[in-house]
This record gives structure tokens, C-alpha cells and sequence, in this order.
């Protein structure tokens, strides 16, 4: 059902990650644009992701008509796995799916509208419809009351919360002229807290380099406790990395959270070799008309902020880079009662996005 009113006037907020899910929505890959040579690494990528947090939360993977037998074939054993026969153009779940919320009694889901990270400026793709109606159809399928954010343009790897009233976000990201262009800085703050119940926008200016999406948080920076956040890093001063890490340590160390209190910032390394795309792989592609295109050698915005929080377990890409320990080593330190699920990325990553950016978490009220 839709709800009429303002989320934050009916006491909802937005839950951080870190806290209790219900579970999590997924998307099995298939568009040939985004996933190459019949999207099978993506797809055995996506399977052990879906079976990770299988193990401590319930699953549920959209697919279209076409796929439901193969997919329902690739789950048969897995009872916490469910499929959903919903229509998208993608599996970018964490974007086009609901932005869930709640008021510690029940569970709503906010439907953003999604123009393919940019729209007829720097979109992706050139058309989106069937991801922009994916969020509603999700909350119908779960139950879920939605509210309806038409006509603000926003993707759910564009925000990080705390759950105390903090929201994280890039100024790349949400200022860019593909997203609300009509709204100043400050129209934009005040619609987040609006829908996520938040009391305070804290921006940093940039994301990861060369990512696509126009620089999302969730891969550069992510709350991993009250007023304690990870960020992208690299001490190779000949990256572009190198300047950009530092402009997003210098604004968050600048400001406090909704409570007042100083934000600490944990360094989690990038890969340290870039990780690029191979012209093996762009052989793999079918593009559409109007698909971004992609040429051999270019960099893949490959980071380790772009993990998963599941109830028992940090699902968290890897690389084949020699920085893959160190980021398991850093994630375990900071959440040491949770397992560490380390997933072989590459098959994701040359899709656009990684592990965070194929999930979306649905929270569980506090009673429950």
C-alpha cells in the first residue's frame, strides 16, 4: 500500500546496516551489457554471494520469466533463498530496489526514481523503466507499505546511515546534473532527512575514481558503527585515489554527527594494482544502443568499502590483489563477532559495481 505522508512526520528513520535485517533482495545478472559472455562468472559470483548471507538471513532473487527456471534450478536446495519473478533491466538491487525504513514497529520501503544513474545526461543505459518500477514491485511481493519519493531521482548506493540520524553521501554524486538538477544543496539535504528521518547530511566530495555511477558513497566510505566509518585509501601518491581519499578524510574529520560526535575514520586500502578491464572481457559484452561503452585497459572503480553487512557475516569482494588479506584482516578487527565471507569480485566489478551495489538489505523492526 502507499503511504501519503512524510516518512520522518510518521517516525521513521533509516536503519544502519550493522543492524538487524529481516533480509536481503538480490537480482540474478543476465543483461549482456553489463554481465559478459552470458553472464556465467557473474551468475556463480552472485550464487555464492546469495548462499553467504543465506546463512544468516533470508534471501530473496528477482528474476525475470525467461530465468526463473534456471534460477529456481540454481536454489533448489537453498531453503532461505526465495525467488521473486519481478522484471528489471539490470541487478543493480542496491539502487533500484526500496530504501527501507523503519519506526522500531514496522518495516516500509521508500520507491526512489531511478533514471539510470544520470538519465538523458550521463546516463548508463537508455532505458530504465522497468528498474524505476522494480521498488514498488518489490514492497508489494514483501508486504511492505511504500512511499512513493516521485519525482526525486536518487540510488540507494548513494547514501550510508548510522541509524542515529546521520546520512553519508557525496557531493559528486548527488549535486550532478543528471540526478535533481532543479534543487539546491540544501533542497537535496532536506528531502534526505525528510524520507530517512535523519538530522544531519554528512557530505564528502568524492568518491572512488572512474566510478561510474557518479562517484557513489557506498564504495568509498560506509558507517561501521555510531559515529565510526571506513574509508577507501591508498598511500600511492601517483593514484588518483591518493587526493581524493584524502579530500573525503579531510571534510569528515571536519564534522560530527547527528549527536555531536567526532567521527573516527578507519583506512581500509584499495587493491593495490588497478584493477582494468581486459579486451577478453569486452569481447563478452552486447551492447545496446545507447549503453555506455567500455575500452581495454580502463580502470574499474575496485574497492573493499563495497561489502555487505549480513546478520552473521561481512560478505566482502576480493580482488586477486595482494590488499585482499589486509581488507579481511581490517574487517574482522572492526566487526569481530561476525564471520568474514571473502568472495572473488572480478566477475561484478567489470559489471559496474560490486557486492554492496548487488545487495539491499530489508531491516527487521527492534520488537521482532
Amino acid at each position: 500500500m502507499k503511504r501519503e505522508t512524510i516518512p520522518r512526520a510518521d517516525g521513521f528513520r533509516m536503519p544502519a546496516e550493522y543492524e538487524k535485517h529481516k533480509g536481503c533482495v538480490m537480482i540474478w545478472p543476465v543483461r549482456p551489457g553489463s554481465w559478459p559472455h552470458q553472464a556465467t562468472a557473474a551468475q556463480s559470483a552472485f550464487t555464492q554471494i546469495a548462499r553467504a548471507i543465506a546463512e544468516s538471513e533470508e534471501v530473496w532473487m528477482l528474476t525475470d520469466l525467461q530465468h526463473r527456471n534456471q534460477v529456481q534450478q540454481v536454489f533448489c536446495n537453498d531453503e532461505k533463498i526465495h525467488i521473486l519473478c519481478i522484471e528489471t533491466d539490470d541487478a543493480w538491487a542496491r539502487d533500484v530496489g526500496p530504501t527501507c525504513i523503519t519506526n522500531d514497529r514496522e518495516v516500509c520501503g521508500i520507491d526512489w526514481a531511478f533514471n539510470a544513474w544520470g538519465g538523458e545526461y550521463d546516463g548508463l543505459y537508455a532505458h530504465w523503466d522497468k528498474d524505476d518500477a522494480a521498488a514498488a514491485q518489490i514492497c508489494d511481493a514483501l508486504q511492505m507499505d511504500c512511499f512513493d519519493a516521485h519525482p526525486f531521482v536518487l540510488e540507494g548506493g548513494s547514501i550510508h546511515s548510522d541509524g542515529e540520524g546521520t546520512i553519508l553521501t557525496t557531493e559528486a554524486c548527488l549535486l550532478s546534473r543528471g540526478r535533481n538538477p532543479q534543487m539546491t544543496k540544501e533542497q537535496i539535504e532536506a528531502q534526505l532527512c525528510d524520507y530517512l528521518g535523519a538530522q544531519k547530511v554528512v557530505w564528502i566530495p568524492c568518491g572512488i575514481y572512474q566510478d561510474e555511477t557518479n562517484e557513489h558513497v557506498d564504495n568509498i566510505c560506509a558507517f561501521v558503527g555510531p559515529a565510526q566509518v571506513v574509508l577507501a585509501w591508498t598511500d600511492d601518491p601517483n593514484d588518483p585515489q591518493y587526493e581524493m581519499s584524502r579530500a573525503c578524510e579531510k571534510a569528515l574529520l571536519a564534522q560530527t554527527d547527528a549527536k555531536g560526535r567526532a567521527i573516527t575514520v578507519h583506512k581500509l586500502p584499495i587493491p593495490k594494482n588497478p584493477v582494468c578491464i581486459t579486451q577478453e572481457e569486452l569481447d563478452g559484452f552486447v551492447f545496446e544502443e545507447g549503453e555506455d561503452m567500455r575500452e581495454a585497459g580502463e580502470r574499474l572503480a575496485a574497492s573493499y568499502v563495497n561489502f555487505y553487512i549480513a546478520n552473521g557475516g561481512i560478505i566482502v569482494p576480493q580482488f586477486g590483489d595482494e590488499n585482499d588479506r589486509v581488507a579481511v584482516e581490517c574487517l574482522q578487527a572492526l566487526f569481530p563477532t561476525r564471520k568474514i565471507y571473502p568472495i572473488e569480485a572480478r566477475a561484478i566489478i567489470v559489471g559496474g559495481g560490486n557486492i554492496h551495489c548487488i545487495t539491499q538489505q530489508i531491516p527487521i523492526p527492534k520488537g521482532e
